[in-house]
């Protein structure tokens, strides 16, 4: 079952979400559950955080033993979204020279305090100037992903 879909099944009715946007890696699924177009303010998404914590906990337990990943949770009433847990998670990479010269002068020019803020600093500088592409690619790797699924029997009963 996709991670989208169990969270789906599992959302409380009484919560009268209008769904939830469930966004993955290989380290953390981010659940953003959608509240509607309703105008809600920071104070209305924070009054579900705290009514909804204790379900949303035993939600996030469950699909943490499921799929063998971090929860993080979020909420959307309209364009405001606020995401209330999100895992930060260590990246090992081996930059050379020239490109740490770029975090450090990001560092002097007081962009970020170190070189990880810097780094995340470019990842969302590229992530926003590129949306358009980045959103081609994702759509490309779940078209592919479709094809696997539908592949022959033995290949999904190796995994």
């Amino acid at each position: 079952m996709r991670c989208a879909d169990w969270f789906s099944a599992r959302l409380p009715a009484h919560w009268d979400a209008r769904g939830i946007d469930v966004i993955e890696d290989q380290d953390e699924v981010l659940a953003v559950v959608d509240l509607g177009e309703e105008s809600l303010d920071d104070a209305g998404i924070r009054l579900f955080r705290e009514r909804t914590r204790d379900e949303r906990m035993q939600i996030a337990q469950a699909a943490e033993a499921e799929f063998g990943k971090r929860v993080s949770w979020g909420a959307r009433s309209g364009e405001l979204v606020m995401s209330f847990t999100t895992t930060s998670v260590p990246v090992m990479t081996r930059l050379r020279l020239p490109e740490r010269r770029v975090l450090d002068t990001l560092i002097d020019a007081g962009v970020a305090r170190t070189r990880s803020e810097a780094l995340a600093w470019c990842v969302r500088l590229v992530a926003s100037n590129e949306e358009r592409w980045i959103s081609e690619l994702r759509s490309a790797f779940e078209a592919v992903d479709a094809v696997r699924e539908r592949g022959p029997e033995s290949r999904r009963r190796d995994r």
